[in-house]
């Protein structure tokens, strides 16, 4: 049934390794399966329906790839994407067809992306140029010189070149270096390589010592003690609480302000983004986005089954799961800095516990696994109501980074 399918997220990113937009499709066990119509128009106006309120667009200015065949060029869901944040793939052999070439023609006019999909990019099939805004192209490491002058008479056109199957950072350096203009692959759980120190830095230290503080309900003027030693700190957690629209009315003025009116446990989860924030470890912006998506992802999941108190947990079992990649520590040293709660801690050693199916269905949504499907059974939630939860993760997650 279509209603049993599960979203799968790919992010997209720049050259700058920004998060520029997001790919979605259906978790499916063969990646080369034939598409079908019906579960692809579901798909649009599933995502059309969660990423679209009375206020507009949820995402900013992200872009939204979507699988498409010509009989969803006219699909009603279309009519709820922005244009300019829409882009459709297609398949070259769907061009022959006159209607389907009408059909871009007047999604491109009305300011819609088409990527093409399947095009021999070393050849330089021109000819669709005229009808397409993006094309897919595949790192052939083994041919560099080659591809690196395609790619190079290719940036002197208005068509953006979008890589896939990009999986190590060597492979996105690569890519930037031949000028392509956006990269999907599985960098959004990889960190980037980096020369630093491998250790706290003083202000993840503070941070740490604020997290202790809050978990044993300080007083808020000890804890403004210690926020006091780093202005940036402090004017940064503000930052994310204000971000995240707790519904509240008046802006969050003072850390004694977000105690009196959130209470401890939403300050926790925030000194959480915070201590990943402050990595100098040389982190990606996807990695922290991801994590972020990942904590209240497994937090919204929580909250169907439990106590919102107990939930909240959640959403720090989800960022401390990728904090080892951020910090670039390992987890066992991450660990040993902080007491968190034995939940917490049971799920993040082995996804076992109260916490752990949740946060590894979390993770498998990240990925093209079949493990969604069981894990969702398990804990008795429907397909509908985890991809109801990914994609208002997601939103929730981009108003937090861009306070970031």
């Amino acid at each position: 049934m279509i209603e049993d399918n599960f979203i799968l997220r790919e992010p997209l990113l720049d050259p700058k390794q920004r998060v520029i937009g997001f790919q979605f499709s259906w978790q499916q066990a063969d990646s080369n399966a034939q598409l079908d119509s019906q579960n692809l128009d579901y798909l649009l106006e599933f995502v059309a329906g969660h990423l679209n309120d009375d206020d507009g667009f949820l995402l900013a200015d992200s872009l939204v790839f979507l699988e498409a065949l010509p009989e969803l060029l006219h699909a009603d869901g279309l009519k709820s994407f922005p244009p300019k944040n829409t882009v459709l793939i297609l398949h070259k052999k769907y061009f022959a067809d006159e209607s389907t070439l009408e059909a871009v023609k007047e999604l491109r006019a009305l300011g819609f992306g088409i990527c093409l999909r399947g095009a021999e990019v070393t050849t330089l099939e021109r000819s669709f140029f005229a009808f397409v805004s993006h094309i897919e192209v595949q790192l052939n490491a083994a041919n560099f010189a080659s591809q690196a002058k395609v790619y190079a008479s290719l940036k002197q056109s208005s068509v953006k070149m979008v890589a896939r199957n990009v999986s190590t950072w060597q492979d996105f350096d690569a890519c930037a270096a031949l000028g392509l203009d956006s990269f999907v692959g599985k960098l959004h759980l990889i960190p980037r390589p980096s020369s630093a120190p491998k250790s706290l830095n003083p202000a993840q230290t503070t941070i740490l010592q604020l997290m202790e503080m809050v978990r044993k309900n300080a007083d808020v003027q000890q804890l403004e003690l210690v926020v006091k030693r780093d202005a940036t700190l402090a004017y940064k957690l503000l930052r994310y609480i204000n971000s995240a629209g707790f519904g509240l009315r008046t802006e969050i003025q003072s850390l004694k302000h977000a105690v009196q009116m959130l209470g401890y446990s939403p300050l926790y989860r925030w000194l959480t983004v915070l201590l990943a924030t402050a990595s100098t470890s040389g982190y990606s912006p996807v990695l922290l986005e991801t994590a972020i998506v990942r904590g209240r992802f497994a937090e919204l999941l929580g909250q169907m089954k439990m106590p919102k108190s107990e939930a909240e947990n959640l959403f720090v079992a989800g960022m401390f799961s990728l904090l080892d990649r951020l910090l670039g520590l390992p987890m066992e040293d991450v660990l040993s800095t902080i007491q968190l709660p034995e939940v917490v801690t049971e799920a993040l050693i082995s996804r076992e516990g109260v916490f752990g199916p949740y946060l590894a269905l979390a993770e498998a949504c990240e990925l093209n696994s079949m493990l969604v499907g069981s894990l969702a059974e398990s804990l008795k939630i429907s397909a509908e109501d985890v991809n109801t939860a990914h994609l208002a993760a997601l939103v929730w997650a981009k108003n937090v980074a861009t306070a970031a």
